[in-house]
């Protein structure tokens, strides 16, 4: 398991527009990495919907938020335009940065035991760092809660961008 303080693991997917998108071109800036199980299901509307709400503020303070789950990107563009998502979705169809974060992982449910995504967040700090880490996130309020992390880890001010 990944642990606070490790270096993130590269991520390279593909976003609802095909086009491949790096980690690496956030690099000096803080990023909120968010993996979740399924496009348009309940939590995963919530989550997606909160960081959209959010997304002037995350822009203000220059924090870049991912979306990542298994789904393709047709389902990410259809996903996206239901509910006019702001967030940037990548297509991790392989789990390749599903299980390099260790988000994919069996699950309980009706005890049935499958293979699935854990909804997991992660804050990647300017130098590329995991500043804060969550398996199990519960989705509503969660936005909010990575927002005010952020800021008060960095020391923001109303008005600056962080470094």
């Amino acid at each position: 398991m990944l642990k606070t303080g490790d270096m993130a693991p590269a991520i390279e997917l593909p976003d609802t527009d095909m086009k491949l998108r790096s980690l690496a071109e956030f690099a000096g800036s803080w990023v909120v990495v968010y993996f979740y199980p399924k496009d348009d299901t309940p939590g995963c509307t919530i989550q997606a919907n909160e960081f959209t709400d959010l997304s002037e503020e995350y822009a203000e303070a220059g924090i870049t938020v991912l979306g990542i789950s298994a789904d393709d990107c047709f389902s990410h563009q259809a996903f996206r335009q239901k509910f006019g998502l702001k967030v940037i979705l990548l297509a991790d169809v392989e789990r390749t940065a599903c299980n390099d974060y260790g988000v994919y992982q069996e699950k309980e449910k009706n005890g049935i035991k499958k293979m699935g995504i854990v909804r997991s967040t992660f804050m990647i700090d300017p130098d590329g760092r995991l500043a804060y880490i969550e398996y199990g996130v519960t989705p509503k309020d969660h936005a909010r809660k990575m927002l005010e992390f952020v800021t008060e880890a960095a020391g923001f001010d109303k008005g600056a961008r962080l470094r």
